[in-house]
């Protein structure tokens, strides 16, 4: 499966870093080794359309903490935390620091590249949608704003006559405005807009 996407391979074991980092070339991937999460971080890699695989326990920092540094940097790339030493705890931990995946050694060659290829996955979904938000931005820029205040209330589930008496306008001037944004954000119907303005904002919390 080839890939424009850098996959980084970290870990401080020499044998187990270079051949991870050859099975993923054959496999198809771009693979570039580090052995440990400082260096990496010290060359400041190019993250955008990148995948990282890191050991837990390495000198310096861990596994676990560059997950948490890439996280706080809004960092998208995914992380696969692989170790050889692993319970649960630390599973949960690697998880709620935001990894992808977590894989114990020694794995498979299938298991560690169908990791990688869904962590790529989970990176062009995410592109898509964040392109779809994008899209919606722009549309609710062209609102004016009373389209953008009847838009709103529309999304708080507010019937046209409650709308029109919390704004001080006729409901057929509702109507108005109603019609106005639907056209402008391409919704067909009240659920079309409801979704959009919900990607919107949920967005905003990525």
């Amino acid at each position: 499966m080839a890939s424009d996407t850098i996959v980084y391979v970290i870990d401080d074991d020499d044998g187990a870093r270079h051949s991870l980092a050859f099975l993923l070339d054959c496999a198809g991937f771009e693979a570039k080794a580090f052995p440990s999460a400082d260096a990496f971080l010290a060359v400041a890699p190019p993250l955008d359309h990148a995948c990282v695989v890191t050991d837990v326990r390495m000198p310096g920092m861990s596994g676990l903490e560059l997950t948490q540094a890439l996280q706080t940097r809004g960092c998208g790339a995914p992380v696969i935390i692989i170790t050889g030493h692993a319970d649960v705890p630390m599973a949960i931990q690697a998880m709620k620091a935001g990894a992808a995946d977590f894989i114990e050694k020694p794995f498979d060659d299938d298991a560690i590249i169908s990791a990688v290829k869904a962590a790529i996955a989970s990176l062009t979904s995410r592109g898509q949608a964040q392109a779809e938000r994008a899209q919606i931005l722009e549309r609710i820029a062209t609102l004016s704003p009373r389209e953008h205040d009847v838009l709103n209330g529309l999304v708080a589930g507010h019937a046209n006559k409650a709308i029109a008496y919390d704004l001080d306008i006729s409901p057929r001037t509702v109507e108005v405005y109603r019609a106005n944004a639907m056209m402008k954000m391409g919704a067909k119907t009240l659920s079309d807009l409801v979704r959009m303005v919900t990607i919107a904002e949920l967005g905003g919390a990525d």
